[in-house]
């Protein structure tokens, strides 16, 4: 893996391991889903001040328009609509157990739409990462019962990655058709903002804000580091190494998340927790090195 390449893999690993734990600050007296529309509302204009200082071309045709529309909707809009939801009804290690499953959304989105073909240590790297994150979460599979509220919240998750791994893909087939990562992901956001927000209001729900320090705080580290730094680099990175490859970022995240937990929350570590971390890792080298020619 190219150090450039590496850079942009580690840098949303690292981000997105954090927001898992700054997301808690945006739950309570304000609406996911307005939480969501106010972060990537704010993400878009952050874009559109710098594309417009950096004068990068922010001219796109009506088609060009429609496709950053549909990447914004899948990725920065419904993807995380549909993830805090879930948290209402199970636990987020489950849901980081269930959004690891994106790795293999991408590899089949990437070979079915994009006709890419499906590279075989890609798939063994995959199934090692996951099973790393099933192992390090196992306890809480343990008292998995697929009762209403926990079905209700599975089926909440995992249409939450399928969307995920859509805008994934959307974003790829964007790059190809030259379209720069910057200026689409700062409509996009602005886009996926906005369509969260017209749900709301088509909802009824009560436009609220919270105006405490920390959730300003979070919500201002989640924009910025969250949504601008991490996804332009993350998807970047698709567009270089494919979203097959490069959604393997999301299998790494669970280790970075473990790491915040246990500094600030408390989180013991154990056998399993270790061995899955060398899983996880293992996976990745497998999954992202270049086969040698023979």
């Amino acid at each position: 893996m190219k150090s450039s390449n590496l850079f942009l893999f580690l840098i949303p690993a690292l981000i997105w391991g954090s927001t898992w734990f700054v997301i808690t600050f945006q739950l309570g007296e304000v609406d996911p889903l307005l939480s969501v529309s106010y972060r990537f509302l704010l993400s878009g204009i952050i874009l559109l001040v710098y594309s417009y200082l950096k004068k990068l071309s922010l001219s796109f045709n009506l088609g060009q328009h429609l496709f950053i529309a549909l990447q914004g909707a899948l990725l920065f809009g419904c993807n995380y609509w549909l993830v805090y939801i879930s948290e209402t009804y199970i636990n987020s290690a489950l849901v980081a157990i269930t959004f690891s499953t994106l790795v293999f959304m991408n590899i089949i989105f990437n070979s079915v739409i994009l006709k890419n073909p499906i590279k075989k240590q890609v798939i063994y790297g995959a199934i090692l990462g996951v099973s790393g994150t099933v192992l390090i979460f196992q306890q809480e599979l343990k008292s998995l019962t697929f009762e209403d509220r926990t079905f209700i919240g599975l089926i909440f998750c995992l249409s939450g990655v399928l969307s995920a791994s859509l805008g994934n893909i959307t974003s790829a087939s964007n790059q190809k058709r030259s379209l720069p990562v910057i200026q689409t992901n700062a409509f996009g956001m602005l886009y996926g903002g906005l369509i969260m927000m017209s749900i709301a209001l088509i909802m009824g729900k009560p436009i609220t804000f919270d105006f405490s320090a920390t959730y300003i705080s979070s919500l201002i580290y989640l924009a910025i580091f969250g949504s601008v730094i991490a996804f332009s680099t993350y998807l970047t990175l698709i567009g270089r190494i494919g979203a097959d490859k490069g959604g393997y970022v999301i299998v790494v995240v669970p280790i970075i998340a473990l790491v915040i937990s246990t500094l600030f929350e408390g989180y013991k570590f154990t056998i399993f927790a270790v061995f899955g971390m060398m899983l996880i890792l293992a996976g990745n080298i497998l999954a992202l090195r270049k086969k040698k020619m023979v």
